[in-house]
Parts: C-alpha cells; sequence; structure tokens
C-alpha cells in the first residue's frame, strides 16, 4: 500500500455554521450515472496553489462552473481565494496574479471550502489533468473540515485523446488543445478563467461521447484514469 502524502491528523473543530454545510454534503445523494453524458449538472473545477507539489504546495484560490444540459452556465460559476498566513513567492504570484494584498485578505481556509462543497455538491467534476487538483482539494478539504474528497473526476486529458486520436501525439497540455479548436482564452492561470475554457472543451467531448462508447455519465467517467486512481 502507498504511504499517505499528508500524516493522520485528528479532526478540526468547526465551527457550527461550517459543521452544518458539511452535513448538509455529506446527506446530499449522489448523481445518477445513468443520464446521457450530456444531461444533468457537471462541475469544472481548476485551483491555483503556491507550487506544482500538490502534497505539500499551499491552496490559494478555487475556481468552478457548472455545464448543465449542453450548457456553460455563467451565473452558476464559483471562485473563492483562501487567506494564506504568508503569501506565495513573487514568481509564484507572476503565474496566477493573486497578489499578496489579495491573499492575506482571503476567506478563511474552512469557510471557502465549505463554500466549494455547497457549490459542487455531489455532482461529477471536470479537470484538465485532474489528479493534481484531485489531490490538493482532498488534501485541504481534509485538513480544514475533515471530509474525505472521494469524487467522481472526469479528466479531459485523459478523454480528449480518446474522442481525436489523430490529434494526441501531437497535443499534451490544456493551452494545445484550446489553440486546436481556437478556444478563445483569456487571463490564463485565473482559476475561472481556466474553468471557462476547460468547459468550453468539455462540451466538445460530450458531443463526441457516443463515438467514444460514452453512452451514459458513468461510462463516460469511466473512461479517465483519475476515477481508477482515486479508487
Amino acid at each position: 500500500m502507498a504511504p499517505s502524502l499528508w500524516p493522520f491528523r485528528a479532526k478540526p473543530d468547526l465551527d457550527p455554521a461550517i459543521a452544518e454545510a458539511v452535513a448538509r454534503w455529506r446527506a446530499l445523494p449522489e448523481r445518477d450515472g445513468s443520464r446521457p453524458p450530456s444531461a444533468g449538472r457537471w462541475v469544472v473545477v481548476d485551483v491555483e496553489t503556491s507550487g506544482l507539489d500538490a502534497g505539500r504546495d499551499a491552496l490559494i484560490a478555487i475556481g468552478a462552473i457548472a455545464v448543465t444540459d449542453g450548457e456553460i452556465v455563467l451565473g452558476d460559476s464559483f471562485e473563492v481565494v483562501l487567506r494564506q498566513e504568508r503569501p506565495s513567492s513573487v514568481e509564484n504570484i507572476e503565474v496566477h496574479g493573486i497578489g499578496g494584498t489579495e491573499q492575506a485578505e482571503g476567506l478563511a481556509p474552512a469557510e471557502a471550502l465549505a463554500a466549494f462543497l455547497d457549490f459542487a455538491g455531489k455532482d461529477p467534476l471536470v479537470a484538465f489533468h485532474a489528479p493534481f487538483d484531485a489531490i490538493m482539494l482532498k488534501r485541504h478539504l481534509d485538513q480544514h473540515l475533515g471530509v474525505a474528497f472521494r469524487r467522481h473526476w472526469l479528466d479531459l486529458a485523459d478523454v480528449a485523446p480518446l474522442a481525436w486520436p489523430r490529434l494526441a501525439g501531437r497535443l499534451s497540455g490544456l493551452d494545445d488543445w484550446l489553440e486546436a479548436f481556437a478556444i478563445p482564452m483569456q487571463f490564463r492561470h485565473r482559476a475561472i478563467a481556466d474553468c471557462l475554457a476547460t468547459a468550453q472543451l468539455l462540451l466538445m467531448v460530450q458531443r463526441e461521447a457516443l463515438a467514444i462508447g460514452a453512452s451514459t455519465t458513468g461510462r463516460l467517467l469511466s473512461l479517465t484514469g483519475v476515477s481508477r486512481w482515486l479508487s
């Protein structure tokens, strides 16, 4: 058995309002995996961090946007900056654009993460290179809320090459796929902007779902490596 990325810790002592929000999230039913891939709500997620080590670096911001019944719902979106004891490095700030003052004035981590749970619910999550986002969220939700966050993720880095195998050999990162399909990208590496671009790629994957043998949401999720990895 592989060693844990973070040590055992006692459950956090939560503010009553946050504890109630966590309890509400735990009580939510799981979404129906038999629905068509374009039906229902998906939540596209992106995180900004203090570095590239998902097991150690700090979670700075979370962005998310809903794709419901085959449409991006701009009004159903979420963005939060988590309060940091110390700002991340200048080099790191140049990547995501979240300055030291904004980091110092962010929401308390437990409050920010509870708000994310409330937004995401139990809908399937989507990201490009999802293991990084999954580990960061899992680690911080465990640390600050005592939540074992085991969710279904659709990793577009896994599934897009199945939908367009002729492109797979020359495209790797999100920027490559966005450029290939002329998906506009503004403010790259700001979490909510990355979510909007990724959501457009998700719509294209949903349209190709039947062609890659994914007639249901559950089947589409099964094509991504991160779901197998997290289990």
